[in-house]
């Protein structure tokens, strides 16, 4: 959930900025392509990155096989105190959250709850009827065509107003309940975030109950997730890799700035690079449901994840594909003010990658930096591939 500055100071940029930055997340043989001579090992690299200037104060990625984990980390997970990263840091996991929205989605799915040709006009018939064809699957894949409530005038105003204003979660959509579809269901691939919140009502529609509650029971319990959550304001729990703003220098800690409620099911979530890990080697295999939801999640559209991910995007449901020159990874990226993520993992969920960067990264805020980050990400996927220990 791309989130970024509102007007609090004389370090958070004017108002106009935030707007430019919500808008928005079969495999080749492992071996087939080699590295160029002299390639930098993944520990220099990502001290590379984070040192350049204009990087994050830190990064930490943890590279799982079944060898067991690598953890790669660089710069500081806090500039006062100068502590490292640590995989048991807490973290804003921005639109990776979207995938969580995906597992309940999908789990339900499986549980015949919920269908994926299910509409809003079937589920949740109080929001605009010029809106109730639009299916799940279509919710799930971005190709909707709901118009993004968090790029409103109203939302980002209240927004504007009070960074930490304590929105009602379950009303987001209303901000654009007066507006057309921005094109015919289906026929379109574009990112939106009213998308997982339309998710988020549909299960709760179905089942009746607080998608909180659906969180924990359908997706923390089974993964083993100890250090997850989806919190309502603004404070972050301890111990947390601080999130902080780079431009321009020295960094600003930005962790604290926004709520959380007014991302909620799109972005919300608040996670560590060690439960991260556990998620997606369960989510990008499918654990979670059967073989039958497996194949529908995975039929994929051309479309990128937000910011994109390395190589060639494509979007299944809930999930993105990255198709590198090693190989492919399944997974989600995310960015808000503060954070950048990417989770990915092997199809049969046995290595992942966790690559988690304290700053916001994305075609807005810093094209260059976001295409020296994506090189940097698919290097670390062809070490995954090659089950290298570089």
């Amino acid at each position: 959930m791309p989130l970024r500055h509102a007007v609090l100071g004389p370090r958070l940029r004017a108002a106009s900025v935030i707007a430019a930055c919500l808008a928005a997340l079969s495999p080749a043989p492992a071996g087939a392509a080699s590295d160029p001579p002299g390639h930098p090992s993944l520990q220099r690299q990502l001290d590379d990155f984070v040192h350049r200037s204009g990087g994050p104060p830190g990064a930490i990625a943890l590279l799982r096989t079944e060898k067991g984990t690598r953890v790669v980390r660089a710069g500081v997970a806090d500039v006062r105190t100068g502590r490292p990263p640590r995989p048991d840091d807490h973290m804003r996991v921005a639109s990776t959250a979207k995938a969580f929205s995906g597992a309940v989605a999908l789990t339900l799915v499986d549980h015949r709850v919920l269908r994926l040709d299910d509409t809003l006009r079937e589920r949740l018939p109080q929001l605009p009827d010029a809106w109730g064809s639009v299916t799940l699957r279509q919710l799930l894949n971005h190709t909707s065509g709901l118009p993004d409530f968090s790029q409103s005038p109203g939302f980002l105003a209240v927004l504007r107003a009070d960074p930490r204003h304590q929105f009602d979660s379950r009303r987001l959509l209303d901000y654009v309940a007066r507006e057309p579809l921005r094109f015919e269901p289906g026929t379109q691939y574009r990112y939106s975030n009213s998308d997982n919140i339309a998710v988020a009502l549909m299960a709760e529609a179905a089942t009746g109950t607080p998608y909180e509650e659906l969180l924990r029971k359908l997706v923390y319990a089974p993964l083993r997730l100890h250090s997850t959550s989806l919190p309502q304001g603004y404070r972050m729990p301890k111990p947390y890799l601080h999130g902080y703003d780079v431009s321009p220098p020295p960094p600003e800690d930005v962790s604290e700035v926004i709520g959380m409620s007014g991302v909620w099911a799109s972005g919300g979530i608040v996670s560590t690079p060690a439960d991260m890990t556990r998620f997606v080697r369960g989510y990008a295999s499918g654990r979670l449901y059967g073989r039958r939801v497996v194949e529908q999640q995975r039929q994929w559209v051309e479309g990128a994840s937000e910011p994109a991910g390395p190589g060639r995007n494509s979007a299944g449901l809930g999930i993105f594909r990255y198709e590198t020159r090693c190989g492919v990874v399944l997974g989600h990226t995310g960015n808000t003010l503060g954070y950048t993520q990417l989770i990915a993992a092997t199809p049969d969920g046995r290595r992942s990658l966790t690559f988690s960067v304290t700053s916001q990264v994305n075609e807005s805020t810093d094209a260059e930096q976001l295409r020296r980050m994506r090189a940097v990400q698919e290097n670390f996927v062809c070490a995954l591939l090659r089950g290298k220990s570089e």
